[in-house]
């Protein structure tokens, strides 16, 4: 298939030739034991080398977890204003840099510069936000028939591993980091193999807001993050991937280590016969191909009913047609690359199982290739029809830019096939009856519901997360009103005469 759109001038950006990242232990920025490193390359150009990273062994990753017991014998002890100047300092320092990290956002993971610019512009306010929360750990008093006094306090959890994606590396970290650290803990931080230099970065504003030495530390690498999870010491897991490896660290995890896991999904956009026609291919092309379809809240399942079914395809192969695809830092591309040449393959093996189960590609369906795009990991926005409900493609998350449309007779055929999937992250209905939207918020088995609305998106404020093989729903990852509960132990003292 040949390139969609035509880019129009590459923005200059100055970047190193390639950035070496390091573990940070203690404060220390040291290789890994032994001297291996992995390298990432440019998803847009993949003959381009991007960055090289130490490939943590378990040595490393216990020396990390030695240290940040040692941080966090001072920091669990320090004040509300001390976390809270770190975090605010931090904030700062990442709104400084902006600029410089969107740029190597896009070399290192692939989106386009508007995309990078507004995930470097946001991570900040995650910092100002968890800023306020170290002044907000407050306990209660309790009436009591036999002692003056009984209250509760909030004590830190200990030491938290954070696991993170490559699709958000500084937003998604930042929403678990800087709870852990207001809350007086330590972290261990293990950023995903795919975007290494991104973990450094947002590593690096803590430290040089002032963060004590051995409070963070970092650990690159494909098998820290195991090493990490078996390791007895570390009081609570946060973790944002795949079920797969949700799933993995799930039956690895002792009695008492708190866990919390945002995973899969296979997130349905319902579209009823009363829907805005082009509001609705609004909402699924956003949807869909935001991100070149890598989020986790992206959908794969348009369910549409059959009277509306060929003007609804019609309207959003339009919107899949007019994406520009290229490197990210020219300017006019829309959608970037896949994150690396698996996934690349993946969307091959995901439309070519969808033909072999009957359903029909009307727009996209293999690599994309012309000029700029050759020797990059690009596929095109890609639209199935006649996709047979319980196939693999409504049932099994893609991951990337392919998406399949069923036809439904009604909102009751339409709940009962979006619940007929093991994931539950979120879920859109598309109509103008209030009647149908409320059934379908109370009826949906997903932990988020928009109403003409995309999937994809989060508040700072709101609750975010899912339910079945979607997550644990510990204390709704990341945000929210109870994200603190998380990051924090009870306990209550009775005061004697």
């Amino acid at each position: 298939m040949g390139q969609l759109g035509a880019p129009r001038m590459t923005t200059p950006t100055t970047l190193p030739a390639t950035f070496e990242a390091s573990n940070i232990i203690g404060g220390e920025r040291v290789g890994a034991t032994g001297g291996a490193t992995f390298e990432r390359r440019n998803p847009a150009r993949s003959s381009e080398l991007v960055s090289v990273a130490p490939a943590s062994t378990a040595e490393d990753v216990r020396a990390a977890v030695d240290a940040a017991l040692d941080g966090l014998a001072t920091w669990r002890r320090s004040t509300p204003t001390a976390r809270a100047d770190v975090l605010t300092r931090a904030s700062r320092l990442l709104a400084e840099r902006t600029g410089d990290i969107a740029a190597e956002m896009v070399a290192e993971e692939g989106k386009p510069l508007a995309d990078a610019r507004n995930e470097a512009s946001r991570t900040p306010k995650n910092l100002e936000l968890y800023a306020g929360e170290a002044y907000r750990l407050t306990g209660a008093t309790f009436p009591s028939d036999d002692t003056p006094l009984v209250y509760s306090v909030l004590d830190p959890v200990g030491v938290v591993a954070v696991i993170t994606p490559w699709n958000f590396p500084l937003n998604m970290a930042s929403r678990k980091i800087a709870p852990a650290l207001a809350a007086g803990n330590a972290v261990v931080f293990k950023p995903s193999p795919m975007t290494p230099w991104m973990g450094e970065r947002l590593a690096t504003a803590f430290l040089d807001a002032g963060l004590p030495p051995g409070v963070l530390n970092v650990v690159h690498g494909f098998d820290a993050g195991a090493h990490l999870v078996a390791d007895q010491r570390v009081g609570a897991i946060t973790f944002t991937g795949s079920t797969a490896v949700g799933r993995r660290i799930h039956d690895t995890a002792r009695l008492g280590q708190r866990l919390q896991l945002e995973l899969g999904g296979k997130n349905p956009v319902v579209v009823l016969e009363d829907a805005d026609i082009d509001a609705a291919a609004d909402v699924v092309a956003r949807s869909s191909f935001s991100l070149t379809g890598q989020a986790c809240t992206g959908a794969g399942r348009i369910l549409v009913h059959e009277s509306i079914h060929d003007q609804l395809v019609d309207a959003v192969i339009a919107r899949a047609e007019r994406h520009v695809l290229g490197a990210g830092e020219t300017e006019g591309v829309t959608m970037g690359p896949l994150i690396d040449e698996s996934a690349l393959d993946a969307m091959g093996a995901a439309v070519s199982t969808a033909v072999g189960d009957g359903a029909t590609v009307v727009t996209g369906g293999q690599r994309a290739a012309g000029t700029g795009l050759d020797d990059g990991w690009f596929f095109p926005p890609t639209v199935l029809v006649d996709v047979a409900p319980g196939s693999a493609l409504a049932t099994q998350e893609v991951f990337g830019p392919v998406i399949g449309v069923e036809r439904i007779g009604s909102l009751d055929e339409a709940i009962a096939s979006a619940n007929a999937v093991e994931y539950g992250l979120s879920a859109a209905i598309c109509t103008r009856s209030l009647t149908a939207a409320q059934r379908f918020a109370a009826e949906v088995e997903a932990g988020m519901v928009r109403v003409n609305r995309p999937t994809v998106g989060a508040a700072f404020n709101a609750p975010f997360g899912g339910i079945k093989q979607s997550g644990t729903a510990t204390h709704r990852e990341q945000l929210g009103p109870t994200v603190m509960d998380f990051y924090t132990v009870s306990r209550t003292v009775w005061l004697g005469g």
